[in-house]
């Protein structure tokens, strides 16, 4: 499989990532186990998890995929054979579970939490480093998670990048992590780590993980020539927009076990009447291709300059290996016109 370079680092990392939220969740241990097993003897090296993983998150799951992960490695003894990614959680009140001793009620990204939410995690994965510690969101307050305008509200500024990324360093330093990385950030973000990391001697932001795929493309808009400018790949996350560009939620088709299926009011953006519209003529354009239309949406992701690395997640072994083998195939200019074509009509199908 293709491997490219994260960032400035001296890792090469697999065009494929196997994404795990899904493990402890709706897949268990061994079906984590048996999808890490195909993908490395299929090219795969790259691992990302986080430590509020599974998803939806909640009490209960808190932290079980990292478990899982770090069960394999134990099992396997092959920590070495892979580029491991997690998360620290970013500011919420929305977990009074996670870190009780230091929150009153809403975790952030200060030092103690950072330092603290990394321990835990290395103790989860049975291992003393992490190759890339992200962090999950900002704690200021902005426009992520898909949100495509940005409302300022004052006073509402968080934690310090600088304060977090000198924990970053801490860890760094001790060798608990070997890079650094961002997650669900802006434009702006991603400059303003990069001026404080040059500025005060801390670490570079080496790769940031946003959401990208066909219905959803606005990291294009100011964040993909930061990307390639400064060597800030994307790690695309959810490049099938949840599964609905398989076409298995059409017409009102909700398959039993699907995460849309189960959590409809925790997943509502891909599944309303005019982003349904879409992914029917997206359909249209990998059948007139001859394409599964899974492989026709990864495959775009994977085309692009400014990707590192692109996340899938699957439930089933059928799915991952469709997924895996995207990195197979490279889209004609026929198909890529028609996609442009289709974007051009509507840019942003959805808008949160």
């Amino acid at each position: 499989m293709e491997k490219r370079r994260l960032g400035r680092t001296d890792l090469d990392v697999s065009l494929i990532c196997l994404g795990t939220m899904t493990w402890g969740e709706q897949n268990t241990e061994a079906e984590g186990h048996e999808q890490l097993d195909f993908a490395l003897s299929n090219g795969v090296n790259f691992i990302d998890t986080a430590e509020m993983y599974a998803i939806p998150p909640r009490q209960e799951t808190y932290g079980a995929t990292e478990t899982i992960i770090g069960n394999w490695f134990e099992k396997t003894g092959r920590r070495n054979d892979v580029i491991l990614a997690t998360k620290v959680l970013g500011a919420a009140e929305r977990f009074p579970y996670v870190r009780p001793e230091l929150n009153d009620g809403r975790v952030d990204l200060n030092r103690p939490n950072v330092l603290a939410a990394c321990d835990a995690s290395l103790k989860r994965l049975k291992t003393d480093y992490i190759d890339l510690y992200q962090i999950h969101w900002p704690s200021r307050a902005t426009n992520f998670f898909g949100q495509l305008g940005y409302t300022h509200q004052d006073g509402k500024d968080g934690v310090s990048i600088e304060e977090t990324m000198s924990a970053m360093d801490e860890l760094v330093k001790a060798g608990k992590v070997r890079h650094v990385g961002l997650s669900n950030e802006t434009p702006w973000g991603m400059l303003e780590h990069i001026r404080v990391a040059e500025q005060k001697g801390l670490p570079r932001p080496q790769s940031i993980q946003n959401p990208y795929n066909l219905l959803k493309r606005d990291f294009e808009v100011g964040c993909a020539e930061v990307s390639i400018r400064e060597n800030v790949g994307l790690l695309a996350y959810s490049p099938l927009a949840m599964g609905a560009l398989s076409g298995k939620y059409l017409n009102g088709q909700r398959p039993e076990g699907a995460r849309i299926s189960l959590w409809p009011e925790y997943f509502p953006r891909y599944i309303r009447p005019g982003v349904e519209a879409e992914i029917a003529k997206y359909m249209e354009v990998a059948d007139e291709a001859g394409l599964d239309p899974v492989t026709l949406a990864l495959s775009f992701v994977n085309q692009q300059p400014f990707v590192t690395s692109n996340i899938i997640g699957a439930t089933t072994m059928n799915q991952l290996k469709v997924a895996i083998d995207s990195a197979n195939t490279k889209l004609s200019d026929e198909t890529l016109s028609a996609i442009h074509k289709l974007h051009l009509d509507v840019p942003y199908p959805v808008t949160h």
